[in-house]
């Protein structure tokens, strides 16, 4: 199986004990839903290798406490970590929800501004603990765009574009930033925070 038929929830970040156990990071909208996984595929040396799990307990939100069979020591738990944890794509539950997505399936989607009309193309998603943001190829360039309802609208799936409102100057900001790095010392302003917005818009499971 390859990365292609599978969707990553998380990453080993560090070993939890002497036993074996470690602690599995689960970049997903709710932990809890992975509570009763039996395996889980960990990217070794960039294989996908599977790893039948123990025991998972959910900890503390969006970190769960795991131990694989075969996995005794410390030692062997060291080699794990920072290791990528995936799932096959066929353990997604499909959505139609046009306001609604996963955010590996959006990767490649033209970007639609109301406004502006067709952008760019999505390179990727960048989940963070504040704000998931869409990275968006433009003009060459990297725009990062703010996940939340107010600004991502619909997807259309059968096109694949993504429609959204972009806030005003946001495109600007990111040609300015450019511009003076090529052409002057002066410093770009630095970007202020957008609200994270709504968790729901987004399904990354």
């Amino acid at each position: 199986m390859t990365k292609d038929d599978c969707y990553q929830v998380g990453h080993i970040t560090k070993t939890h004990g002497v036993s074996g156990e470690l602690v599995l990071f689960l970049d997903v909208d709710n932990a809890a839903e992975y509570a009763d996984i039996e395996s889980v595929l960990l990217e070794v040396k960039g294989d996908l290798i599977p790893y039948f799990i123990e025991s998972i307990a959910i900890v503390k939100g969006s970190r769960a406490i795991i131990a694989f069979e075969d996995v005794d020591t410390i030692e062997q738990a060291e080699r794990l970590i920072n290791c990528g944890a995936y799932l096959p794509l066929d353990n997604l539950e499909p959505i139609t929800d046009e306001t609604r997505f996963y955010f590996h399936e959006i990767v490649g989607y033209q970007i639609v501004d109301a406004e502006v009309g067709e952008l760019g193309i999505v390179q990727g998603v960048y989940a963070m603990n504040a704000q998931d943001l869409i990275a968006m190829d433009y003009q060459g360039k990297e725009v990062l765009i703010p996940i939340n309802s107010d600004i991502v609208r619909t997807v259309d799936r059968a096109n694949q574009k993504l429609n959204v409102a972009l806030p005003v100057g946001l495109l600007e900001i990111y040609m300015e930033e450019d511009s003076k790095v090529d052409g002057s010392p002066e410093k770009a302003e630095s970007q202020g925070d957008s609200d994270s917005g709504d968790k729901d818009d987004t399904d990354e499971d």
